[in-house]
């Protein structure tokens, strides 16, 4: 197993250019025998010209591929590699078409396209599946122990299970056994979670694992995510780290205002079809208001009104406020269905056309839910040093129902670690978790927030 190992980034290396290679050869060969003789001027091109459109179209499927997780075969469950792969194959083709028809100055013929995306899907997800069957005979599940401090470690674990294929948790520890004792008990196991541990007794174990080239799996501390966005000073013979603590430099705060203006006037004119149709149906269900408008805080905790697509009914909020629940009954029908596609956050195209959102970013809170968040967590408004967003790092990688203090660590880990391709990558993630329903579970019943008694 130990001697696999260093093979199995290589296994999927191989794989995925493999793959890439296929789709290659598959949009050559319709470049070259459809559409080339299509051109009233193929002969400018020479070969030069067509090698560039291939090459143009293999990066372009490489980077939605990467972006989507499409070659991560080894690291996510088969159907979310199946739905990255599907997501990047129609998006690669889509931008395919746009660049050929730019090519001939006109509009050419779609169905070869479209044959291309049904010919390239029947090629590569029975590939896909391949590896993935090579992957988990190569490499069962990780035998791990947890070892944890104060809090149960009940909650990870169960999480971590949900990954039987990739891990097995066969045992937990207490930090406060001593580390003599924990240090045999590591040396059994193939890898180790630290749980939650405080950070003086955490250093020793980890640096006692780096010792033994154990795979160490860390639950990260508010304080260890602000370290991710430090800058290394290197003025001195020991090595600094600068941690501004400011939130986004004012360089970068005009780009994302810039592309949240472009892209949100586009996404207002693409949508409005479909603002139109769901704003119909929410009329013609009960008679009652089409928007739903509420007080939520965004940067620096200024307050401004969302505007959604009112998913509940009229009454939904005559015992206060709180978060949709699993099964919840306060939802209309219509309601339903557009909470499960997202459409209802679709008005929210307008406050981020006046400034009041950002497409990317912490998603808004009530100010009365996030002071019941800070009694607990007094870090919590750590999130408001950014602009809050449509969507962003705690949408994508978390779900409704996760915890406020998990919320508060990705989306810690957005903004000590932003970039504008990090805001193009979330923004191309959402895509992929409007098929995943697990991301819409509200929170359980008898729970008003989310935090867990």
């Amino acid at each position: 197993m130990k001697r696999r190992e260093q093979y199995k980034h290589l296994l999927n290396l191989i794989a995925s250019g493999i793959m890439l290679l296929i789709e290659a050869v598959m949009f050559g060969y319709t470049w070259y025998m459809v559409y080339t003789p299509m051109l009233a001027k193929a002969h400018r091109f020479w070969n030069r010209g067509n090698w560039a459109v291939i090459g143009m179209y293999v990066l372009i499927m490489y980077f939605f591929t990467r972006t989507y997780g499409g070659y991560r075969i080894g690291y996510l469950r088969f159907a979310d590699i199946c739905l990255s792969q599907i997501l990047a194959i129609l998006c690669t083709n889509v931008v395919g078409y746009i660049q050929i028809c730019m090519i001939s100055n006109k509009y050419m013929p779609v169905h070869p396209m479209a044959a291309l995306t049904g010919a390239e899907l029947l090629a590569i997800l029975p590939g896909v599946y391949l590896v993935r069957f090579l992957y988990t005979r190569l490499y069962p599940p990780r035998r791990m122990i947890v070892i944890y401090g104060e809090h149960s470690p009940d909650d990870l674990i169960q999480k971590i299970n949900s990954r039987k294929d990739k891990y097995n948790v066969c045992a937990t520890a207490s930090v406060y056994m001593g580390y003599k004792p924990l240090y045999e008990k590591i040396m059994d196991y193939d890898a180790v979670v630290l749980c939650d541990l405080p950070t003086k007794m955490r250093n020793p174990i980890l640096k006692f694992c780096f010792d033994q080239n154990k795979r160490t799996y860390i639950t990260p501390k508010i304080s260890d995510i602000i370290l991710n966005g430090t800058e290394a000073i290197h003025l001195f013979d020991s090595p600094l780290m600068l941690s501004r603590n400011r939130g986004l430099t004012i360089e970068q705060r005009f780009v994302k205002r810039t592309m949240d203006i472009v892209l949100s006037l586009i996404a207002l004119i693409l949508s409005s079809p479909v603002l139109l149709l769901i704003a119909v149906a929410i009329k013609l269900y009960d008679r009652g208001p089409v928007f739903y408008k509420q007080e939520r805080l965004t940067r620096d905790g200024e307050i401004f009104k969302i505007i959604k697509f009112r998913s509940m009914r009229m009454d939904s909020e005559a015992d206060g406020a709180q978060l949709a629940k699993k099964d919840d009954s306060r939802i209309t029908p219509v309601g339903r269905v557009i909470r499960r596609i997202h459409f209802d956050e679709l008005p929210q195209l307008f406050n981020i056309l006046k400034g009041e959102m950002s497409f990317v970013g912490p998603r808004p809170e009530r100010e009365e839910i996030a002071n019941e968040y800070e009694t607990v967590i007094p870090e919590f408004s750590f999130r408001l040093k950014v602009k809050a967003g449509l969507t962003g790092y705690a949408q994508v990688y978390g779900k409704y129902n996760t915890t406020p203090y998990d919320k508060l660590k990705l989306d810690l880990t957005y903004i000590e670690t932003y970039s504008f391709w990090l805001d193009l990558k979330l923004m191309l993630m959402t895509f992929k978790i409007i098929f995943q329903k697990e991301n819409t579970e509200g929170i359980e019943q008898g729970q008003v927030t989310a935090v867990r008694k």
